[in-house]
């Protein structure tokens, strides 16, 4: 018998965060989370994303027993202004057990219903920066801080159910070897000259913070042609500016700015904090912040995170700038290996990007529907 509870107080949340961890007990690849960062994610009192979005947290039991979790969101920008009658859902894990998974897809089904949505997709999180998709090949790589990890059998849990694929996405890794500057160093001068442009690189996050907010203000420019993408409203800029960007070596965000001083292109990459969150398993306090740290400024692993050109410059060859500055970087840290975030399979123009890189794709994700 399969009894699904909506999580009432901050043990039950606790104990929604720690499920995987119980699941992934000696998974090399599996990454845990930080536990204090993912309730600061299930605050409503603390995450921005509540101001738009609804979600309930449910956790399946059998014989007593904690056997799955699943969250349930209505993001109702992408209802009401999008006109996307989505119910979204996430933080999808489960034992190898079909009434289990049936189960939390059907709550999540029922919510949507009674909302009047069409259909329900996932898993995803509350908008286009959280995590997204099912992994569907990959399972013997390490998992990043930036993606869900998942056992095999969890995509023939979603087509048993009579989900249906939605989106693909492609994660793809080259060696830093792989980069031959020749390729972009000549191209970023001239770019630089006729668009009279200059990079921006720093050594410390205080002297970033004057140009965060034009940079969300870029992505959001950015990526608003693409459908089902929400913008980062005021409130959530000061969360993340807040929360991440101390976060990340300062050497590893680029800006390239015009005459005027005008934000027109980013990047952020992220060292792998993989194998330093495997250490911590999932506690800041009392050693694991060191890990962090050693990690921020020591690893030989990227992860590239995001990269926003304004409109009006974009296919004109800007990211030749960013990767001539990258590569100096990477250089002169001894990076190895440079590790892509998961993007869409259709998406051929960011595939482009990457080619004289000899990526390789060494993942695949996919997120899953069904018509409500």
């Amino acid at each position: 018998m399969i009894t699904v509870r909506e999580v009432a107080n901050k043990k039950e949340l606790k104990d929604f965060i720690k499920f995987p961890f119980s699941l992934y007990k000696g998974s090399k690849y599996w990454v845990p989370p930080i536990i204090k960062d993912e309730l600061e994610t299930f605050d409503k009192d603390k995450n921005p994303a509540f101001l738009d979005a609804d979600a309930q947290f449910f956790l399946a039991f059998k014989d007593g027993k904690i056997v799955g979790r699943i969250a349930a969101i209505i993001n109702w920008i992408e209802v009401k202004e999008q006109k996307l009658a989505k119910m979204r859902f996430g933080w999808f894990d489960m034992i190898d057990d079909f009434e289990v998974s049936g189960a939390l897809l059907d709550k999540v089904a029922e919510i949507g219903k009674a909302h009047g949505l069409a259909y329900m997709e996932g898993p995803v999180g509350f908008s286009n920066l959280d995590k997204v998709g099912v992994l569907t090949e990959g399972f013997d790589h390490i998992g990043t801080m930036i993606t869900w990890y998942n056992h095999p059998y969890y995509e023939q849990h979603l087509i048993h159910h009579g989900l249906i694929k939605e989106k693909e996405y492609l994660e793809n890794k080259f060696d830093f070897s792989n980069v031959h500057p020749e390729t972009f160093e000549r191209a970023q001068e001239l770019i630089k000259k006729r668009f009279q442009l200059r990079p921006l690189n720093f050594t410390r996050t205080k002297d970033i913070m004057p140009y965060v907010d034009q940079m969300f203000d870029l992505f959001n420019a950015s990526y608003a042609s693409l459908s089902s993408f929400v913008p980062i409203n005021d409130i959530q800029k000061e969360y993340f500016k807040k929360r991440y960007i101390g976060f990340i070596n300062p050497e590893f965000i680029k800006f390239v700015v015009d005459k005027d001083d005008k934000l027109v292109a980013f990047a952020i990459v992220m060292p792998s904090f993989a194998q330093a969150l495997q250490k911590m398993n999932g506690k800041l306090f009392p050693f694991g912040i060191f890990h962090l740290l050693k990690a921020r400024k020591h690893s030989k692993r990227i992860t590239f995170y995001l990269i926003g050109i304004h409109p009006e410059y974009q296919n004109k060859g800007l990211t030749a700038i960013i990767f001539m500055e990258y590569y100096l970087t990477f250089k002169s840290k001894g990076v190895q290996e440079c590790i892509r975030t998961p993007e869409l399979i259709e998406n051929t123009a960011i595939h482009q990007i990457w080619k004289h890189f000899n990526p390789v794709t060494h993942k695949r994700r996919k997120t899953y529907k069904k018509d409500l």
